[in-house]
């Protein structure tokens, strides 16, 4: 054991027994991130794709995109919504996934959507983040749905390492945020669209989606 972890510990110990457990157990949390967004523009479903694409390059290792045909020559009234789905529902492997507090397989979809993205990136403390972006344009604009998962660990005796790492590169969270977050802000900086934050999770407090000057909105 090295002076760093030998130290961590008899520091913990004189916290108490009971904090020194949970915090040298090393946990590992699965965390599922979603954000909704409305978007007002006069721009073309060709042109916020562009967008939309430049954006999420600007974050990820790699993505694979798409452009399906519409099937209908006539916008819907109402944007479409992604939906999870496991493909391996059913079987014992699925059962295996979600057990022992795993979130399990689920692989998120884009029906009905103009422009689709499903993208990685490599985050220090955690597994890579694995994003999907999906367009949905309705006779009043676009929603630009955004679903992403990783993995990360807690506690044990490499917590501090950890801490310090996210203190220099940011933590797993915000990188999500940003990857998210650059998407909708390359779109309002290429179209001058007017963009609405609908809704997500976890729950946002405040309005960090907004940079100073930026005039991305929240619904109240």
């Amino acid at each position: 054991m090295n002076k760093v972890a030998v130290g961590i510990a008899l520091s913990l110990l004189l916290s108490g027994c009971g904090s020194v457990n949970n915090v040298l157990v090393e946990k590992t949390k699965n965390v599922e991130y979603y954000r909704i967004f409305d978007i007002k523009t006069d721009a073309d479903r060709y042109e916020i794709a562009e967008s939309a694409s430049d954006g999420l390059g600007r974050n990820v290792n790699d993505a694979q995109e798409a452009r399906p045909i519409p099937t209908s020559a006539e916008l819907p009234e109402k944007p479409g919504r992604f939906a999870l789905e496991n493909p391996f529902k059913g079987s014992k492997f699925a059962a295996f996934a979600s057990s022992g507090g795993q979130l399990g397989v689920k692989v998120a979809t884009c029906e009905g959507a103009s422009w689709t993205a499903k993208a990685n990136r490599e985050i220090s403390g955690s597994s890579n983040l694995n994003l999907t972006a999906c367009l949905f344009p309705y006779n009043e604009g676009y929603h630009l749905d955004l679903y992403a998962t990783f993995t990360k660990k807690e506690g044990g005796l490499l917590e501090i390492s950890r801490q310090m790492s996210n203190a220099m590169v940011g933590t797993p969270e915000e990188w999500t945020e940003k990857t998210f977050l650059d998407i909708v802000r390359q779109i309002k900086a290429e179209t001058g669209a007017t963009i609405t934050y609908l809704e997500g999770y976890p729950k946002l407090s405040g309005t960090p989606w907004l940079d100073e000057g930026d005039d991305i909105t929240a619904k109240n």
